[in-house]
C-alpha cells in the first residue's frame, strides 16, 4: 500500500529537475499524477528534461501519471490544467505548485517583460491553481497545496553592504526571485490560516542547499551535477511527500526546508542547512 494510493495530484515543472522528481515520488507512493509544463519532447526546450521522460520513467515504474503540457502564466492556462486533471483522474487531492522561471539579473538590468512574466509564473499561478482546487479540496475537507520556495526567500537585511553580499548562497541577481518566494511563503500561511477549519493543509518547502538541476547548472548556482555544497532532487521530493501525507496539524502552515522537516520527521538523521546548523539563518522571511 502506498502513502498516496488513489489520491489525484497535479505537479507543475514536471518536466526536469525538482519537479520531475517530485512527480516521480508521488507516483512512487501510488498518486495518480498529472504532470505539467510547457516541455513535452525532448528537444523542445533548450535544458534537457521533458514531460514524455517524466511519464515514461514512471509509468516504467508502474506507477500512474499523464502529461499536459500547458503555459500556466495566464488563467486560462490554469484552469485548462485543473480540468485536464479532473478529466483524466477526478478531482484533485493534492497541488504541488513548483513551477519557477527565473532571470538572475540585477534589477537596473531587468527587462519589464520578463519580470511579469516571471511573477505570472512564480506567484500568480499558485494563487489561481490553489483556488482552482480549492474548488474540490474543500467540499471534501481534505486536501494539500505544497508550494516549493528558495534560501532567497531571505533577504540581506539593512546595510550598509560590505563586499559581494550573496555569494555565500550563490544567489547574484536574486531580487526578483527571493521577492517571489518570500510572497509565495507567505501566501502559503496566509492560505493555510483560511482553509485549516475546512480541513486543508498548506506549506512551502525549500531545498536545505541547492540542488543541481538543468536550470540551477544552467544559471551557474552549482558548479555541476556532483556540487557538494548541494542536495540530490530525492531531498526535496521527499520533503514534499512527507507534507502530503503529514496529519494536518502536523504540517498545515510549515515553512521550511528539505532536510530540516526529514530530520524531524525521522525520514533522515543527518541532515544540513537551515533549521539544523547553528549558523544558518532561518526566517523565510526579509530579516529588519
Amino acid at each position: 500500500m502506498g502513502k498516496l494510493d488513489g489520491k489525484t495530484a497535479i505537479v507543475t515543472g514536471a518536466s526536469r529537475g525538482i519537479g520531475a522528481q517530485i512527480a516521480t515520488v508521488l507516483a512512487s507512493e501510488g498518486a495518480r499524477v498529472i504532470a505539467a509544463a510547457r516541455t513535452l519532447k525532448e528537444g523542445d526546450h533548450p535544458l534537457e528534461g521533458s514531460l514524455d521522460t517524466t511519464v515514461a520513467g514512471i509509468t516504467a515504474a508502474g506507477g500512474d501519471a499523464t502529461a499536459f503540457p500547458c503555459d500556466i502564466s495566464t488563467p486560462e492556462g490554469c484552469e485548462s490544467l485543473v480540468q485536464a486533471a479532473r478529466d483524466t483522474y477526478g478531482p484533485v487531492d493534492i497541488l504541488v505548485n513548483n513551477a519557477a522561471l527565473s532571470y538572475f539579473v540585477a534589477i537596473k538590468d531587468f527587462a519589464v517583460n520578463r519580470w511579469m512574466r516571471s511573477w505570472a509564473i512564480n506567484v500568480h499561478a499558485p494563487f489561481i491553481l490553489s483556488q482552482l482546487v480549492l474548488a474540490d479540496m474543500l467540499p471534501r475537507h481534505d486536501g494539500r497545496i505544497v508550494s516549493t520556495s528558495s534560501v532567497a526567500a531571505i533577504g540581506p537585511g539593512r546595510g550598509p553592504y560590505e563586499g559581494d553580499f550573496g555569494e555565500e548562497y550563490r544567489l547574484k541577481g536574486s531580487s526578483c526571485y527571493g521577492a517571489e518566494k518570500a510572497a509565495l511563503e507567505r501566501f502559503s500561511q496566509g492560505l493555510a490560516a483560511e482553509v485549516y477549519p475546512e480541513g486543508v493543509g498548506v506549506a512551502a518547502v525549500a531545498p536545505s542547499l541547492i540542488v543541481a538541476t538543468p536550470g540551477t547548472v544552467y544559471h551557474n548556482l552549482v558548479t555541476g551535477y556532483d556540487d557538494p555544497r548541494g542536495e540530490p532532487t530525492d531531498m526535496l521530493a521527499q520533503a514534499v511527500l512527507l507534507l502530503a501525507t503529514q496529519p494536518l496539524d502536523t504540517m498545515t502552515g510549515r515553512v521550511g526546508y528539505s532536510q530540516q522537516l526529514l530530520q524531524e520527521a525521522g525520514w533522515i538523521t543527518d541532515g544540513r542547512g537551515p533549521g539544523i546548523e547553528p549558523d544558518w539563518r532561518v526566517s523565510g522571511f526579509s530579516l529588519m
